[in-house]
């Protein structure tokens, strides 16, 4: 059952309830939000131009929704732009040739980021093998509290490093705000709560080219 309402001039909600199929929410372009509560299969938001998919549980499913998978496989593929929040897990190849959507998420299967060239991943939880294979542009900030994320991570093409910057630590704090706001997230709330103790877990993903370009135009 879903219903739609016109929150401002350019801005349209569409509010859905129980399961998405296949891409549900593929395509959407900026001015268009799809708000599910229940879950969905593979190919979230494939090709996500611009809209917004928020992602949650019904209210009190009986479980944490942070330690259960919501989305399924290849969530994101070839995202271009667009929001993306997902309270509980995605499966494997989430965001893979992402090139300019932001997500957050709090667990990911095999391969995530993958062949990711633009756009911004924050990971509240676990992840699985092979992260970040063929990175080449965007940045992903993961939450590493069995501080053995490196050995998961494809370090070809990328470096970890401590989320230290303060503009990264503001970024990573406002998407996580915008998480909390769009889906409830207990996760979420529970580190935005106690924000100093989870930053330092924190791992920033960034490509070794990427980061040179970045400083090539800051230096110029």
């Amino acid at each position: 059952r879903r219903y739609g309402n016109t929150l401002s001039d350019d801005t349209y909600t569409v509010q859905c309830t129980g399961a998405g199929g296949q891409s549900f929410g593929a395509f959407i372009p900026k001015g268009l939000t799809l708000s599910l509560t229940g879950d969905c299969n593979d190919y979230m938001g494939k090709g996500l131009s611009g809209g917004k998919i928020v992602l949650r549980p019904p209210q009190a499913p009986g479980y944490r929704p942070e330690e259960n998978i919501i989305a399924g496989n290849v969530a994101l593929y070839g995202a271009t732009g667009g929001k993306a929040f997902v309270s509980g897990m995605a499966g494997e190849r989430f965001c893979v040739r992402n090139s300019g959507a932001t997500a957050v998420v709090e667990g990911v299967g095999d391969h995530g980021c993958e062949y990711m060239t633009g756009g911004t991943v924050v990971v509240l939880g676990p992840t699985g093998k092979n992260f970040a294979a063929g990175m080449t542009g965007g940045v992903a900030y993961v939450l590493d509290e069995a501080w053995d994320f490196y050995q998961r991570v494809n370090k070809e093409t990328v470096s970890l490093q401590a989320v230290e910057h303060k503009h990264d630590v503001a970024a990573l704090k406002e998407l996580i705000k915008e998480h909390v706001e769009a889906t409830g997230s207990p996760r979420g709330r529970e580190i935005l709560d106690h924000f100093a103790e989870y930053l330092p877990k924190f791992k920033k993903v960034l490509p070794y080219d990427y980061d040179r370009m970045l400083r090539t135009i800051a230096s110029m």
